[in-house]
């Protein structure tokens, strides 16, 4: 049963993360509404501040808006838990010639892992952030449902937060339109109702990506090859690229092909070796994939055994797409997809769900 956000947090202390932008600020607002004794906490993830990452800005938007709203900030410096366990694991993971999601982990290891013990050190009865999602509870237990607006659902993101964090945790822009987000933060007269969504990591910020993983991880430059074991040039290192990319190859406009675009289409870690072909080949999909480390928010659901059918993403934003997923002993997973997927990633996360509502996920390890 969904309860109204004012018949779960009236006269409760909910700990907000404040990022310093315009979601989570309406989410104050609305938290606030809801008479809801609101504190908010702005955490810092990353030091290494050289112009790209907008960590001091963001603090200074949060003041304002706890100004502007009359609540408390509080502020947390969880620099060192990110770098042991979000930002080691997706240095090794480049270094496997994979492509990490390290949003995943933030969630599981810090805003619903260290944030949250925080929170509760200030009181907190509740924790809220200005995801698009909705936290319900179901027979007892904290479940996690997509956002009420498509395009701006991000249960995927989620998927490893545990039923436990999940049961203390309010999302209030669950149920919203990012553009009524806008429109409230507009109404209410807030300075940073305009602000550009962040978008991808802020220890990367703006900055090209390659610059900043070539200063942690030294490039191996290696051949460029097709399929059929034709040299086209010299790649700059595998972990700049990603299966399916077209962008930055540096092979297009060849007088002997046709205007086609290449594709990344394999990896071959032990001979730093890149695999290129041209067009929809058919090294681009595939109806299989295998993952380990499943996180299943809950109990695992019944059926795995002899295989669940239920709905996958393999990416952000994907359209559902309908699979068996069966066990395969331990945390490790079978996919069977209905219809071929592309590009199926290494280092990603499979995410399961049964309608609305997000089962869990597991690491893509390969496609099949």
């Amino acid at each position: 049963m969904t309860l109204s956000l004012e018949n779960q947090v009236a006269d409760r202390r909910v700990i907000l993360g404040l990022s310093g932008g315009v979601d989570s600020a309406v989410a104050a607002i609305l938290l606030k509404k809801a008479g809801a004794d609101v504190h908010a906490l702005h955490m810092t993830n990353w030091e290494d501040d050289d112009g790209y990452c907008t960590a001091a800005n963001d603090l200074q938007d949060a003041r304002a808006v706890c100004e502007q709203l009359q609540i408390p900030l509080h502020h947390a410096n969880f620099a060192k838990q990110y770098r042991q366990q979000v930002f080691e694991y997706f240095l090794d993971e480049y270094r496997a010639g994979r492509t990490p999601n390290p949003d995943v982990l933030c969630n599981r290891e810090i805003k619903f892992g260290v944030f949250r013990d925080y929170a509760k050190r200030l009181g907190g009865e509740f924790l809220a952030t200005g995801h698009y999602a909705r936290s319900i509870k179901v027979d007892g237990q904290g479940a996690l449902f997509k956002g009420l607006d498509p395009n701006k659902d991000q249960s995927y993101f989620l998927h490893a937060v545990s039923a436990e964090a999940l049961a203390e945790t309010v999302f209030p822009l669950g149920d919203l339109q990012k553009s009524d987000v806008r429109q409230t933060a507009r109404d209410f007269g807030l300075t940073i109702h305009d602000k550009k969504d962040s978008t991808g990591i802020c220890f990367i910020g703006e900055r090209p990506f390659r610059e900043f993983l070539s200063t942690y991880l030294p490039a191996r430059p290696g051949p460029m090859r097709t399929p059929d074991g034709e040299v086209l040039g010299t790649h700059e290192g595998l972990m700049y690229y990603t299966l399916g990319q077209r962008q930055g190859l540096r092979i297009g406009g060849r007088n002997d092909r046709g205007e086609e675009p290449w594709y990344v289409v394999a990896k071959e870690l032990e001979r730093n070796t890149l695999i290129v072909a041209q067009g929809e080949h058919e090294l681009l999909f595939s109806n299989q994939l295998h993952a380990s480390e499943a996180s299943w928010i809950g109990t695992a659901p019944f059926g795995l055994d002899d295989g669940l059918r239920c709905m996958a993403k393999i990416r952000y934003r994907q359209a559902d797409q309908a699979c068996v997923v069966q066990t395969l002993g331990d945390d490790r997973l079978e996919v069977r997809f209905d219809a071929a997927q592309k590009a199926v990633a290494p280092g990603q996360y499979v995410v399961f769900y049964d309608d609305d509502r997000c089962l869990g996920g597991a690491v893509i390890d390969e496609s099949r």
